[in-house]
């Protein structure tokens, strides 16, 4: 079995285990931080890679751009690291296999894939038979490369406001939610469903392959887990925390010529560099060692 087969398997046992509780990095840095806290596992964050970039999110950077990015993610971590490759980078199956293919080709071994447009100009959403084929041709794409790939399709039913009434928006997730599964993929992913009554609902009604987002003032994990929540993650929210954090040091920089900000939160000269080996190859060969 090779170090990715290995990878892949170990991502898909902890989801066996559950719940998971993900953290999302945006460079090695942060990658390595929650390596170093103890997660066994690390989602990458759109978003937070696109503003590194000096980008805004949903696909502005590029497939190219993205998955450098998590290839950079991916060399400075042992453990697994799934992919979040936004909508695929293209409307087609073929473009879906393309960027699967290339996450394969980085080290990843699982992804996010969206049914959101990120085009006003068409349909919101695509197509459910739509959005069903391009999961089939990422788990096609896996299959053929032999790596056992974990699919969180993510479908935009909350984010975008969709149906009437709250009742109609969980409707349409489930038939979205049901489809996505049979057609290859591992969780239905969606985002702003922090409700714990609205999350038991679709757990109930999904087997229980609920992926959920953290938001500011919403339950913990241990209540998202307890309503039926196979996963959660944070998305972009650790770095817009340190976004927060550094427009404070900023401020108080610029306004008072003092540090206190900075020495509250100061990570260390000597941990820092603690967190990359000296020969900068990476941590997945240390971990071989």
């Amino acid at each position: 079995m090779s170090q990715q087969q290995s990878l892949a398997e170990r991502f898909r046992d902890l989801h066996r285990a559950g719940p998971v509780l993900l953290p999302n990095a945006w460079d090695a840095a942060s990658a390595r931080v929650f390596e170093e806290a103890g997660f066994a596992a690390i989602g990458t964050t759109s978003a937070g890679i696109a503003y590194a970039q000096g980008s805004r999110d949903a696909e502005r950077i590029g497939r190219k751009d993205m998955i450098r990015a998590v290839a950079t993610i991916v060399r400075a971590v042992s453990c697994p690291v799934s992919a979040d490759v936004e909508a695929g980078y293209g409307p087609a199956p073929a473009d879906v296999a393309a960027t699967v293919d290339a996450v394969l080709d980085a080290g990843a071994v699982g992804v996010n894939l969206e049914d959101n447009t990120h085009d006003r100009s068409t349909p919101r959403l695509f197509d459910a038979d739509q959005q069903c084929a391009r999961i089939a041709a990422a788990r096609n794409v896996a299959e053929r490369r032999g790596v056992a790939l974990l699919i969180n399709a993510r479908t935009d039913t909350f984010l975008l406001g969709l149906g009437s009434d709250a009742g109609e928006r969980i409707r349409l997730t489930i038939e979205r939610g049901s489809q996505y599964l049979r057609a290859g993929a591992d969780l239905v992913f969606v985002p702003l469903l922090v409700d714990p009554a609205q999350v038991r609902r679709l757990s109930d009604a999904l087997d229980g392959s609920v992926s959920v987002m953290a938001l500011p003032g919403a339950p913990s994990a241990r209540d998202l887990f307890a309503a039926g929540a196979a996963r959660v993650s944070i998305g972009q929210l650790a770095m817009l925390a340190t976004l927060g954090s550094l427009k404070r040091i900023a401020e108080e920089m610029r306004s008072q010529g003092t540090w206190r900000s900075i020495e509250s939160a100061f990570y260390g000269f000597a941990e820092a560099e603690d967190l990359f080996p000296i020969d900068a190859t990476s941590a997945a060969a240390r971990s071989r060692a």
